[in-house]
């Protein structure tokens, strides 16, 4: 995979990443709520709990990616002092309870993680009652809210930014397919929630089996509601590893290709990188983090430790990177709901984030486009927040 963007030079990311963590302190403001008061001139001790242990495929190199992550934020850090600890919660929700009770015995301030939805929520409710906080590497807003804050990416972050690319292009009346599935399902509504945020059209929506005969049975049904109410853009819930493969081939052969309607995806449509090559997906609108800043982290995580991280190891850096700014503010309730939430946010190795009072999140996402099989980025992220978001 090839991208497209204005490249930066590793030191000069490194310095402005840090200075701009560290700027963004200096104001902390937001909502109320519990969190611990920490002595911020001495080491603030912030437990990690990563899938370390677990019989999931792929989970012990995502843990030990967390980890190298968390320590690289660590060793980034200027005139900040961070204890971390590990826990393995073996992606267990009853293991995770167990160690966030643990963490907090040993007197974690903060927890980073865990990686899953039930993992989050259990870990959550396991140390409600000790006014600690939990920085989630999820991005199921469904588990957000209470003392529970989820880093991932979430759809409706995703759906928000590119509904609102779409109206700033003229392409803002939109037709949405969906599998019927829950996870699709729930991308449906945060499109369908995007659409109505944005004062764009609703002008259709398409739902359909999850298998190749449903596929196939509603790419009629599919074309005929576009061509009825003159939808500009498709904006679809599947990613290539489902149905996204099928549909860029079979819409276009019934007369609703992306030379005359504007695809929009709501994963990444160029994963994996074989999806480059596909005739179905040139010209379609998808989002991507801050190419400028996630890459410089992926150089520096691959000279540190020898291979690229993962993609969802740059989670782990940003907890970390929030925390050490907030400590840097030399405020004792640097940890609580109001620090966590303030509205100028945070600055992440893959863009700028900021955390709400619900426990969800906003972040700066660029907006990419597939063009002669290569990824160009067509309108960068933002590099600071101008509202109080959505």
């Amino acid at each position: 995979m090839f991208v497209v963007f204005a490249g930066l030079h590793k030191a000069a990311l490194r310095i402005a990443l840090l200075f701009t963590a560290l700027l963004l302190s200096a104001c902390v403001d937001g909502g109320t709520g519990s969190g611990p008061r920490i002595n911020t001139a001495a080491p603030v001790q912030v437990a990690l709990l990563v899938p370390a242990a677990s019989q999931q495929p792929g989970d012990q190199i995502m843990a030990q990616n967390l980890e190298n992550a968390a320590r690289l934020a660590i060793a980034d850090l200027q005139d900040v002092q961070i204890d971390l600890r590990v826990y393995a919660t073996d992606g267990n929700p009853a293991q995770a309870a167990e160690m966030a009770r643990l963490a907090v015995n040993d007197g974690a301030k903060i927890l980073l993680g865990p990686l899953y939805g039930q993992s989050a929520s259990a870990a959550g409710a396991a140390v409600a009652n000790r006014n600690v906080n939990v920085l989630a590497f999820s991005n199921n807003t469904a588990v957000a809210g209470g003392n529970i804050f989820v880093l991932g990416q979430t759809f409706e972050n995703t759906a928000d930014r590119l509904v609102a690319y779409a109206q700033s292009q003229g392409k803002g009346s939109i037709a949405v397919v969906y599998g019927r599935t829950a996870s699709e399902e729930f991308g449906r509504d945060a499109i369908t929630g995007a659409i109505a945020r944005k004062g764009a059209i609703l002008a259709a929506s398409n739902g359909f089996e999850m298998s190749q005969q449903g596929v196939i049975d509603a790419v009629p049904l599919i074309t005929e509601s576009v061509a009825l109410t003159g939808a500009q853009s498709v904006f679809f819930t599947s990613d290539n590893a489902g149905a996204m493969v099928l549909l860029q081939q079979l819409l276009p052969e019934k007369g609703l290709g992306p030379d005359t309607t504007q695809y929009i995806g709501l994963t990444r449509l160029d994963i994996p990188a074989s999806s480059l090559e596909l005739r179905g997906l040139q010209g379609s609108w998808f989002a991507i983090p801050d190419q400028g800043m996630s890459n410089g982290f992926s150089t520096r995580y691959t000279a540190a430790y020898g291979q690229p991280p993962h993609v969802r190891a740059g989670l782990a850096y940003d907890g970390i990177a929030a925390i050490g700014a907030l400590i840097q503010a030399g405020d004792s309730n640097a940890l609580n709901a109001r620090g966590l939430t303030r509205p100028e946010g945070f600055a992440g190795v893959s863009g700028i984030f900021r955390l709400f009072n619900d426990g969800t999140n906003e972040r700066g996402l660029s907006i990419a486009t597939i063009q002669d099989s290569q990824v160009l980025e067509i309108d960068p992220a933002p590099r600071a927040f101008g509202g109080p978001g959505f």
